[in-house]
C-alpha cells in the first residue's frame, strides 16, 4: 500500500505531507483548490512526463517522494526481478526530483530510468482517472481487461502462442526473402560469384595494405631522403670540420691534461662516449646511403598493388579485414542460393507446421476468453445493478478472424451493453454516457477486485456525471472495494465521502503575497463538517450537520454488511 506522499515546491504545493490509511482513503476540497494537483504528483513520481513549469514560481526544483509498504510475496518477487532496491521488512521508497530541463528518479536512494520507474508502478499502483474511463471504449482495451479476468487460465496459452507466433513470423520473413523470380535469382548469383572472384584473385593479406603504404612512401620520397641523410652523414663525419672531427679534436685536448685532475677524467670518458656513438652512427649511415637506390621496377609494383586494394576498398570496405569478411558474406550467400529450393521446400513446410499449432493455440485462447467472458458478463451485470442501474444487459462478444492473427491470437473482444428495456445491446462506445463510464469502470474493478494482485487503487473523480441514489450505490461499492484494497478517491461528491476510513481535506490559502495548497486529514468532527458543506454549500445550518451526521452513519452501518 501507498504509506505516505511527500511533495516539494511543485505548482500550488509550497510544502506537503501526508500519511494514508488502509481502506477507503478520501480526498475532498472546494473546487480549484488543487485536488489534481495531487494525483498530479504521484502521477509524476511514477514516471508522467514533467516540464519544467510544474516548478514552484521561485524554487530551483521540484520533489515528489511516495513510501510504500509492499506485503504481498508475489509482489516482492516482482520488484526482485526488476532488480530494484527494497528494505527487508518490504518498504519501497520512490522519489522524482524534478529541475529545469532534467529530472532524476530514485528508488531506495540509488538511481533508475523512467522505463524502471513504470515498471514498478505497474506493480504497486493503478490509477483511473477521466482517461482511464474513456479508453473503455476502445476493443484493445476490453480484450486486455477480458485477459486479466482470465489471466489464471489464460496465460500459460498466451506466453505460448506468443512464442509460437514469433517462429510463426521469423519463417515468413525468411519466405519473403525467398519470394523472387528465376531471373532475378540468376542475376543475383552472378553478381556474388563476380564479386567473389575479383576479391580471391586479389590475395589479399591482412595488414599487407599499411606495409605497402610505408613502402610506397620511401620510395616516393627516396630523393628527399637521400639528400638528408648525406648531409646528416657530412655533418656528423670526421672531414671537412664534421662533428665528429671537432669531438676528436676536443678528446684530444683533455686527454692531454687529464693526468692532472681526476675530474678530467669524467670528462675524458663522457667525450670518448660520445666520439665511440658518432662513430657508430657515421658507420650505419654510410652503409644506409650505399644500399639506397630507387628500384623503378619496384615502385610501380607497389603502386600497383595499391591502386588495386584502395579499389576493393572502394567497393567492399574500408580495410582488408572488412573486405574479407564481406566475401565471407558473400560466400554465405551463394551456398544460400545454392540450396535455395530445399530451403525454400523447408520453410513451406514450417510455415504450415507452425501454422497449425498456431491456430490451435489461438482456437484455446478463444475458448478460454469466451467461457471467461460470460462469467465475467454475468459478474458485471450483478456489479451493475448494484450500482443502480435499474434494468440492465450486458455481454461480451467474441469474434475470431483466422486471417488476422497477432501475438494475442485471433480475437477481438467487444464489451455490450442495454440500459433500458427493449433496447438492443449496442458497444459501449454508442450508448455510456460519461457518468455510466465511471460506474462500469468501478464495476469491472470491483469484480476484478479478487483477481488484483495491485493493492493500492486511485480514483481521479470517479463520481463525474452521477449524483443521488447512484452516488450512495457507487459509495457502498467503493466501501466493498476498499475491504480488499487501499483506495485512494478524490470525490465531490457527498455519499462518496462519508463512506472513507481515512479522510483528508484539500484547501488553498494565500501567505502574504504567495497563494498554497496544503493537505491534512480530518478527525470525525471536521469530517462531518466538511460533508456538510458539500452539502450545503457556503451555509451551513445545524440541519445540515445532522444530515452530515446521519450520512457517516449509514455509512458505517453499510461497511458492516
Amino acid at each position: 500500500m501507498l504509506t505516505s506522499l511527500y511533495v516539494k515546491n511543485l505548482a500550488l504545493i509550497d510544502e506537503t505531507e501526508v500519511y494514508f490509511g488502509n481502506g477507503l482513503n478520501i480526498l475532498t476540497g472546494e473546487t480549484g483548490a488543487g485536488k489534481s494537483i495531487i494525483i498530479g504528483s504521484v502521477n509524476l513520481a511514477l514516471g508522467a512526463k514533467a516540464e519544467k513549469e510544474m516548478i514552484r514560481s521561485g524554487a530551483d526544483y521540484a520533489l515528489v517522494e511516495l513510501v510504500f509498504q509492499v506485503e504481498k510475496e508475489s509482489q516482492r518477487r516482482e520488484i526482485r526481478e526488476l532488480e530494484l532496491p527494497m528494505e527487508e521488512d518490504g518498504c519501497v521508497i520512490l522519489q522524482r526530483r524534478i529541475m529545469p530541463g532534467k529530472s532524476v528518479c530514485k528508488v531506495g536512494g540509488e538511481t533508475v530510468s523512467v522505463k524502471q520507474v513504470k515498471a514498478l508502478a505497474e506493480i504497486l499502483i493503478d490509477i483511473h482517472g477521466q482517461h482511464e474511463h474513456q479508453s473503455l471504449l476502445k476493443e484493445a482495451r476490453q480484450m486486455e481487461i477480458l485477459d486479466d479476468y482470465a489471466r489464471e487460465e489464460l496465460a500459460s496459452v498466451k506466453k505460448k502462442l506468443k512464442d509460437c507466433y514469433e517462429r510463426y513470423r521469423d519463417v515468413m520473413k525468411a519466405l519473403a526473402e525467398h519470394d523472387m523470380d528465376e531471373e532475378t535469382k540468376k542475376r543475383e548469383i552472378s553478381l556474388a560469384q563476380f564479386e567473389v572472384q575479383e576479391i580471391e584473385e586479389a590475395s589479399l593479406t591482412a595488414g599487407e595494405d599499411e606495409a605497402l603504404e610505408k613502402s610506397y612512401k620511401k620510395l616516393v620520397n627516396g630523393q628527399k631522403i637521400q639528400e638528408a641523410v648525406t648531409v646528416a652523414h657530412q655533418m656528423s663525419g670526421y672531414e671537412n670540420g664534421g662533428a665528429g672531427d671537432a669531438i676528436g679534436r676536443a678528446l684530444r685536448e683533455i686527454r692531454s691534461v687529464s693526468a692532472y685532475d681526476g675530474t678530467l677524467e669524467e670528462f675524458e670518458k663522457q667525450l670518448l662516449d660520445i666520439d665511440t656513438l658518432l662513430n657508430d652512427y657515421n658507420r650505419a649511415a654510410a652503409d644506409y646511403l650505399s644500399n639506397l637506390e630507387f628500384d623503378e621496377a619496384m615502385f610501380l609494383q607497389v603502386e600497383k598493388r595499391l591502386d588495386l586494394i584502395n579499389h576493393l576498398k572502394t567497393k567492399y570496405g574500408d580495410t582488408i579485414e572488412e573486405i574479407l569478411a564481406y566475401q565471407e558474406k558473400l560466400q554465405e550467400k551463394l551456398d544460400w542460393y545454392q540450396n535455395f529450393d530445399a530451403s525454400r521446400e523447408e520453410l513451406m513446410q514450417s510455415k504450415d507446421r507452425i501454422k497449425k499449432e498456431l491456430l490451435q493455440l489461438c482456437a484455446k485462447a478463444s475458448k478460454i476468453r469466451k467461457r471467461s467472458a460470460d462469467k465475467l458478463a454475468q459478474s458485471m451485470k450483478k456489479a451493475l445493478i448494484d450500482l443502480n442501474f435499474m434494468d440492465v444487459a450486458f455481454e461480451i462478444g467474441i469474434e475470431s478472424e483466422e486471417d488476422k492473427i497477432t501475438a494475442d491470437g485471433y480475437d477481438k473482444a467487444s464489451f455490450r451493453i442495454s440500459t433500458n428495456p427493449g433496447e438492443a445491446l449496442k458497444p459501449l462506445s454508442q450508448v455510456a454516457s460519461g457518468g455510466e463510464l465511471s460506474r462500469i469502470m468501478l464495476a469491472l474493478k470491483t469484480v476484478l477486485a479478487d483477481k488484483d494482485e495491485i493493492e493500492t487503487l486511485i480514483f481521479d473523480e470517479i463520481d463525474t456525471g452521477i449524483s443521488g441514489k447512484t452516488a450512495w450505490k457507487v459509495s457502498e461499492k467503493m466501501g466493498i472495494l476498499g475491504k480488499r484494497h487501499q483506495l485512494i478517491c478524490i470525490t465531490h461528491l457527498p455519499q462518496i465521502a462519508a463512506m472513507a476510513d481515512t479522510h483528508f481535506q484539500i484547501e488553498k490559502s494565500v501567505t502574504g503575497e504567495r497563494t498554497a495548497t496544503k493537505i491534512r486529514e480530518l478527525d470525525e468532527t471536521e469530517s462531518v463538517e466538511e460533508l456538510a458543506r458539500m452539502l450545503g454549500g457556503a451555509s451551513i445550518t445545524e440541519n445540515v450537520l445532522n444530515n452530515a451526521r446521519e450520512m457517516k452513519e449509514l455509512a458505517r452501518k453499510s461497511k458492516q454488511y
